[in-house]
């Protein structure tokens, strides 16, 4: 019994999505269950190992789909500078270093090569470009061994890429990708000749061996949908939603239109055995959708993609007054309005203080506006931090997102017993917000006029204190959060796969 979970790319500033498999990948290891993480885009900037070990996933849970026809292992990079020039012919004349850049010319020939680090302090090597004649003609990439060799040719008096060599351990090649400009690229191996990704995503598929004691799970579908879809019916399928499934806006009584993320999804769900989403409303919400608009009703599970090991008692009294959010500083997390709600009600309680964590493009402007509501003693950017033993030192936790699939702060906050104020918008507010029980539900809407939020805001911060109603609201709040202990999600995800896979295989 394998479980694999199928996705598209992953990079250094990694979604939501890849941050939910990882957790996944944590949970399937604690429960000793085989797992494989597959990534399907071409991924030649990193090396796959750097980015998938950054945010937490086992080099053995990690399948990238174009070495997987190679005897290559995912692997951190250890090739150094020398390992490289040892099959490299010319004389060396000199070499420039720049950060974790350094050229390498010789003097024989008018050539040089380009080798790119892993970082500025070690000398090992992603990936090397080699320039003859003033001309780009080959790239290799490096983990533990050359995995790819990329040839280039001048088109137009640009390096144009024609041919890509995936290797073996022993330096064979394994199979040639071949670029054909404006078609569909063709992939050479010893025994078969395949068109198209989508022919060797196929042949992928069926080199798993999949049988009904296996599970696929499927993150993101674009491109790859319809082949993992008839492919993974020789095992069980699920389908995790990890955002806003429809438009509201642009659904009525009588049509829905469903997130064009999961549309095929959605439309084929007779072919799915369960679907995945993070909290009990968006189950509640795509179940009646499904009865009303169409004539599936398929299997919807909730499973979070977030847990707290612990609910967090303070060491000490909290700190009185005191205001927590923690995001990004991004537009679209609104920091600016909670900023001007805090100085709106610190009239009322100048004993109010507001400490954001967190960095991102917006910082600049929020210090002007800080600085603009002369709030420089008592709001405070703090930057990025370890937040698990900081949210018991705070009262209340604020939140200004319109949108929220789930809301990892949100259930971390609730886990050292925060207080919360947040807009009533689907999914995470609602889930880990109940209105005058732990913290208060702000009405939304759509045309989000600030002067109404600041002033909202602004009302419900200085009525929580106002009321005295903080022990209160701080013993519901962890009474909410036992339901995402991650006890609770390990036996979650293990009761589900039972039911979905036979018993006797697990």
């Amino acid at each position: 019994m394998t479980i694999y979970n199928i996705n598209l790319g992953i990079g250094w500033a990694s979604s939501g999505v890849e941050y939910a498999q990882a957790y996944r990948a944590g949970i399937f290891r604690s429960l000793n269950l085989p797992s494989k993480f597959i990534f399907t885009d071409m991924i030649l900037g990193d090396n796959i190992q750097h980015l998938t070990a950054n945010i937490g996933f086992d080099d053995d849970q990690v399948i990238w789909l174009y070495t997987h026809f190679t005897d290559i292992k995912i692997a951190p990079t250890s090739v150094t500078v020398d390992d490289v020039l040892a099959y490299f012919e010319g004389v060396e004349s000199r070499r420039e270093r720049n950060g974790k850049i350094e050229r390498i010319f010789f003097s024989d020939e008018d050539k040089f090569i380009t080798c790119y680090l892993v970082d500025e302090e070690k000398d090992f090597v992603q990936h090397v470009e080699y320039v003859y004649a003033g001309k780009l003609i080959r790239k290799d990439y490096f983990s533990y061994t050359r995995y790819c060799t990329e040839y280039f040719a001048p088109k137009d008096n640009v390096a144009t890429l024609y041919q890509r060599t995936f290797y073996n351990e022993d330096g064979t090649p394994a199979y040639e990708m071949f670029m054909n400009q404006g078609t569909e690229e063709v992939y050479r191996f010893k025994d078969r000749i395949l068109y198209g990704k989508p022919a060797l995503l196929r042949y992928f598929m069926q080199t798993l061996g999949l049988s009904k004691s296996d599970l696929v799970i499927l993150d993101r579908e674009t491109g790859i949908g319809q082949v993992v879809f008839e492919e993974a019916q020789a095992a069980h399928l699920a389908v995790v939603v990890h955002a806003e499934h429809y438009s509201e806006n642009a659904t009525n009584d009588d049509y829905i239109l469903w997130n064009n993320y999961y549309d095929y999804q959605f439309t084929n769900a007779d072919k799915v055995d369960l679907f995945i989403v993070s909290t009990d409303r968006q189950k509640e919400v795509l179940e009646q959708q499904f009865a009303h608009y169409t004539t599936h009703a398929p299997k919807i599970v909730t499973i979070p993609v977030g847990s707290v090991d612990q609910l967090t008692k303070p060491q000490k009294s909290r700190k009185p007054f005191s205001l927590i959010t923690a995001s990004r500083l991004a537009k679209e997390k609104h920091i600016d309005w909670l900023v001007k709600a805090v100085i709106e009600a610190h009239r009322e309680l100048p004993e109010l203080t507001f400490d954001i964590y967190g960095s991102g493009g917006e910082e600049g402007r929020f210090h002007e506006i800080i600085a603009a509501g002369q709030a420089e003693e008592y709001i405070k950017l703090k930057g990025h931090a370890e937040l698990s033993q900081i949210y018991s030192q705070y009262e209340v936790y604020l939140t200004a997102s319109t949108s929220e699939g789930f809301g990892l702060t949100l259930m971390e906050a609730i886990g050292s017993g925060l207080p919360l104020i947040g807009f009533d918008v689907p999914y995470g507010n609602q889930t880990f917000i109940e209105d005058g029980e732990n913290g208060y539900l702000i009405p939304s809407s759509s045309d989000h006029v600030e002067d109404e939020i600041k002033k909202a805001y602004a009302e419900k911060i200085c009525q929580l204190y106002l009321e005295n109603r903080l022990d209160s609201m701080r013993e519901k709040s962890y009474q909410i959060a036992e339901k995402f202990l991650t006890q609770e999600i390990l036996n979650k995800w293990e009761n589900t796969i039972k039911e979905v896979v036979d018993d006797s295989v697990i």
